[in-house]
């Protein structure tokens, strides 16, 4: 088998976020296991400029509480700077609107990737979007 890098860990935390239940979460968790990847997602949703701070910290807390990432520094800063380069690629659509979504992350050896599904909208005008940020620990 060739190594992991890190296309194949943002393929796997964006397969996470754009799940569609906790069944489908669990199975894709799984197979990513038995290839050598740990992934983990989160639900968020709110007003965007307020969910920014939980987007990022609900990514460091999935990926603390499933294994991907070790409670020091180094590894927190990554997880949380992948998550805020994710939350960046979407902000011009989603300033002053509602958001909802999926945070996807993975890690293989050194690579973690975040992974963000947002459906971006008020009432039923939505626009969908993934952002996706990279660290390598």
């Amino acid at each position: 088998m060739s190594e992991i890098g890190s296309k194949d860990v943002a393929c796997i935390a964006i397969k996470m976020a754009i799940s569609s239940s906790r069944e489908e979460e669990r199975a894709i968790k799984e197979q990513a296991l038995t290839a050598g990847f740990r992934a983990a997602a989160a639900d968020f949703g709110g007003e965007f400029i307020p969910s920014i701070n939980k987007i990022i910290e609900r990514a460091v807390v999935a990926a603390k509480r499933e294994g991907i990432i070790a409670e020091t520094h180094m590894e927190e800063g990554a997880a949380a700077g992948a998550a805020r380069e994710a939350v960046a690629q979407i902000m011009n659509k989603a300033i002053g609107l509602n958001v909802g979504g999926k945070i996807g992350i993975a890690r293989a050896g050194e690579h973690i990737s975040v992974a963000v599904f947002f459906g971006i909208g008020l009432l039923h005008l939505n626009e969908v979007s993934i952002g996706i940020g990279h660290r390598v620990i």
